[in-house]
């Protein structure tokens, strides 16, 4: 039972482990000091209910929506595309008017909408949470449910330790070039990201 809640823990952690657009949002998020606490409760959470159901069994719904699939597929190209666009426009605009000034925050509705887009419109986040994850677990009958819930731990501890720990590099960020480097990586993620999207078909 214990096996299985830190198998689960470890699969989940090695999953998201590499960059994505989940991560970098939250990485700059943590950066700029912005709403870190919900952005890490909405990635977790939504983490979480994306495992339960591919613990749960994803077969069902695939199955049943055959199409769902493809519309994640260039929905979620399209996003990427235009959210890589902002962030490169952005670092265009040089890193002193990126540097978090006082009043000059972004709201807590505009960052909790961009987070649940980079989540729930990414066919990646799917295939790693769903197909990925419910397969493995399928595997560790009759201790799948132990699985799930040390898969979704490890997202919770990933994402907490990104979005807070991303303050220990604020002496790096003090200098206005390094927010053009972020916000120039940051946007070629997400232009990578959809690119894969949208050959992947």
């Amino acid at each position: 039972m214990l096996y299985a809640a830190l198998k689960g823990f470890l699969v989940s952690i090695s999953l998201i482990l590499a960059i994505g657009a989940q991560n970098a949002f939250v990485l700059r998020q943590g950066l700029r000091r912005e709403h870190v606490f919900a952005v890490v409760a909405v990635c977790a959470l939504s983490d979480a209910i994306l495992i339960a159901v591919g613990v749960a069994g994803f077969g069902a719904i695939s199955t049943a929506l055959p199409a769902l699939g493809e519309v994640m597929r260039w929905g979620g190209a399209a996003f990427l595309f235009g959210y890589g666009a902002l962030r490169l426009r952005a670092a265009l605009a040089g890193g002193a008017a990126l540097m978090p000034q006082e009043g000059a925050s972004a709201s807590l509705r505009s960052v909790l909408a961009t987070c649940l887009l980079l989540t729930w419109a990414n066919p990646h986040v799917y295939l790693d949470t769903v197909a990925l994850i419910g397969s493995i677990a399928a595997q560790y009958e009759p201790y799948r449910l132990q699985f799930g819930i040390g898969a979704a731990s490890g997202s919770f501890v990933f994402f907490a330790a990104l979005g807070y720990g991303a303050r220990l590099l604020a002496p790096v960020f003090q200098r206005p070039r390094a927010w053009v480097v972020l916000e120039v990586i940051v946007g070629a993620v997400m232009w990578a990201i959809a690119l894969t999207l949208v050959l992947g078909g």
